[in-house]
């Protein structure tokens, strides 16, 4: 079983008195996904929590459907955006779900969740006596001890020491420890090299959560960032013709799992994998450094299902930082009110972070190649917003001046309206093994996976369709530790 459900009652009954003593209670997929589903005593206690708060009860956030309301929001539709065409350039729209209405700020909250529930309500992780490992290249590690914080639980973050200083500033007021490991986003190994020597020298002692290896992270996001974007796409009446392609950064491969989730709905959708252009792994073997923070590279992940990807779109990261102070700096926002921008339009900029801005222009890039039409519609994922980085806004003035006017009609004129088809590819059978194929070197030779699984994810047909089955299986986990908790 690709997600390890195997009880261990002794630890069970620990987890079950851990959350009784503390007034926990777990959310299930079905209420993620719809939380008109929620108890009325959750939501009762949820109009006195802010949306940051850490108190078990904003497990219950852990959803799209958030109010956008720092305290006391409940649930309403859908967070998205359509990002006007003054500043995609497209004839097609393009939709975007926003992830700052999450808890801490970022979507990876949810697959945080998604990994930890489990393994309380299976007794896999006890949470009175090990501590919980979040292996990350940003947002995985700080949705990962934001949780660990709201059910109780001793956790470790792992980071790039190169990630802005906001990760870390915040981390240390809800991770019990915090450990910043060489490089920057791209440096994976040295955070997989770190887990490994954790695991040696504290043993029993730790539960390591690796996102990129996880499939609960990719069961998360194919159920509830998948049905997000189906209720969007179905309450806006788009037509099954019109919905054109889904685009993602590679990242930990989690997010990528929403468009088979919509592939398996909409069958003639592209899938598209973001990555920077200065570490074209999946583009052309390649390796490198950049600054699209919290999207990893250098590897494929285990539990990206690169048989189901049709494009490899690679995204300069100088573009990414441009654009950021574009949308940030008064004088970007005042050329763009210029140019047709609306108000409302303006004040959603505050909701790209690096990476959602990185995401965006795969998405121009598909729009672009496949010469969509007006009523095409490209989806994509902002993961989190420009909150987590206003550091580097007074880094960039420092090494690239001020940002003018005329600096914003250039990025305007440039990274936008000008972005082109080049460093993209359409995916072939032969295209995507290849890709697949890069799967040996970290998961099989470093990371212990056996050869014949990773034969498994080429080959066998069924191995993708297994993990779906296991959502209402887990969802009657939960229920059954929640009804132990209320005894």
């Amino acid at each position: 079983m690709l997600i390890n459900l195997e009880k261990h009652p002794d630890i069970i009954r620990k987890n079950v008195e851990r959350c009784r003593e503390k007034g926990i209670l777990l959310p299930t997929f079905r209420e993620m996904i719809n939380p008109s589903l929620v108890s009325d005593d959750i939501k009762s206690k949820l109009r006195n929590v802010g949306l940051w708060d850490v108190n078990p009860a904003n497990l219950y956030r852990i959803t799209w459907h958030n109010e956008p309301k720092e305290k006391g929001g409940l649930f309403a539709g859908v967070n998205f955006i359509e990002i006007p065409r003054e500043i995609t350039g497209t004839k097609a729209r393009i939709l975007a779900l926003a992830g700052k209405f999450f808890p801490c700020g970022v979507h990876k909250v949810g697959a945080t969740y998604a990994c930890l529930a489990p393994a309380l309500v299976t007794g896999n992780f006890d949470a009175s006596s090990q501590q919980a490992v979040w292996p990350s290249t940003g947002n995985y590690c700080r949705g990962g001890a934001y949780n660990s914080a709201l059910l109780g639980c001793d956790s470790i973050a792992i980071l790039p020491e190169d990630m802005s200083q906001e990760r870390f500033n915040w981390l240390k007021t809800v991770a019990g420890e915090i450990i910043a490991t060489p490089g920057c986003e791209s440096n994976v190994k040295e955070i997989f090299d770190k887990c490994h020597e954790l695991d040696e020298q504290r043993g029993h002692h730790i539960v390591i959560f690796n996102q990129f290896e996880q499939f609960e992270n990719y069961l998360w996001h194919y159920e509830v960032t998948g049905a997000a974007i189906l209720e969007v796409l179905k309450g806006l009446g788009i037509k099954e013709e019109n919905v054109r392609a889904y685009a993602s950064s590679t990242g930990s491969g989690g997010t990528l799992a929403a468009g088979d989730h919509l592939k398996n709905v909409y069958p003639g959708i592209k899938i598209g994998a973001g990555e920077a252009l200065q570490c074209p792994t999946l583009l052309r073997n390649g390796f490198g450094a950049h600054r699209i923070e919290g999207i990893g590279d250098k590897h494929v992940p285990w539990i990206h299902n690169v048989k189901n990807t049709d494009m490899v779109l690679s995204i300069d990261d100088q573009d990414c930082m441009d654009i950021y102070r574009l949308f940030n700096e008064e004088d970007g926002k005042e050329y763009l009110s210029s140019l047709g921008v609306g108000d409302q339009d303006i004040e959603n900029l505050a909701l790209f972070g690096i990476s959602g801005i990185g995401n965006m222009l795969s998405a121009i890039k598909m729009a672009k190649f496949y010469e969509m039409e007006e009523d095409d519609v490209v989806f994509t994922i902002l993961t989190d917003s420009s909150v987590m980085y206003t550091s580097r806004l007074k880094e960039l003035e420092e090494q690239q001046g001020r940002f003018t006017k005329t600096e914003a009609a250039k990025v305007h004129a440039a990274a936008l309206m000008h972005q082109g088809i080049d460093n993209a590819l359409e995916l072939g059978y032969y295209d995507r093994l290849r890709i697949h194929n890069l799967k040996y070197y970290t998961w099989v030779e470093q990371q212990g996976k056996t050869y014949e699984e990773l034969n498994r994810q080429w080959y066998d047909r069924n191995y993708w369709k297994e993990l779906p089955q296991l959502t209402e299986k887990i969802d009657a986990l939960i229920d059954e530790f929640n009804a132990e908790i209320k005894k």
